[in-house]
């Protein structure tokens, strides 16, 4: 793999740097959040999934053909090729992640990236599998600068997912997702004696504000 430098920056709440790289021939993209200090993430992510502390989130573009059957590993690699260390968060997508959709929403910035080209309902009469699905996939970032509890989290989660489903709802398609969507919120660490805000439910203050970033975020990567 090449890693071609040097990567773009957008600045913002979460600013993000585009790494391109080649593989296989092919030129891909991936963003990169080096987040850094003093964040606790939650994340359905095949890299760094769950809850914990994290610094960094990649979001890596892979071709259309993927066929590995180690994601987490080459995660791993990519980040570690583009200079971050220590624990984060790596999604992948089919999708070119250079046509993301972002907002801010007082305070809150979400960064969304939309492959549709597979997509359904959650609730399916299809048969579940344990094999790997291919990445087409809706990926989902945000970042909330207030402390959340593990509940609030999970809340978030909740909520980020609802937002989503809203916004392809809005922008015309028959589905709640694909069957590879991922999603990381990121919220701080508290300081001694700082508010730890409880809920993040969509009429919460700050779910509230988290929703209508996802779900103009989600609406810009999925306007066709």
């Amino acid at each position: 793999m090449t890693v071609i430098p040097p990567p773009r920056t957008t600045t913002g709440a979460l600013p993000l740097q585009l790494v391109t790289r080649v593989e296989d021939g092919e030129q891909l993209h991936a963003l990169l959040w080096r987040a850094g200090a003093g964040w606790r993430m939650i994340s359905s992510a095949v890299l760094g999934g769950g809850i914990g502390e994290r610094a960094w989130v990649l979001n890596a573009q892979v071709s259309h053909g993927y066929r590995r059957t180690d994601p987490a590993r080459h995660l791993a690699g990519l980040a570690h090729d583009a200079g971050v260390h220590g624990p984060g968060v790596g999604l992948m997508t089919a999708a070119d992640v250079q046509a993301h959709g972002r907002a801010q929403d007082g305070g809150v910035e979400a960064v969304a990236t939309a492959g549709l080209g597979v997509r359904g309902w959650a609730a399916s009469p299809a048969r579940g599998t344990t094999a790997q699905a291919a990445p087409g996939t809706i990926n989902i970032i945000a970042a909330l600068p207030v402390a959340l509890t593990d509940a609030a989290l999970v809340n978030a989660v909740a909520t980020a997912t609802e937002a989503k489903v809203q916004a392809l709802l809005d922008e015309g398609y028959d589905c709640s997702g694909t069957p590879t969507d991922a999603v990381c919120i990121a919220a701080r660490i508290p300081h001694p004696g700082e508010e730890i805000q409880a809920f993040a439910g969509p009429r919460s203050l700050w779910g509230a504000r988290l929703a209508r970033a996802v779900h103009s975020s989600v609406r810009t990567a999925a306007t066709p």
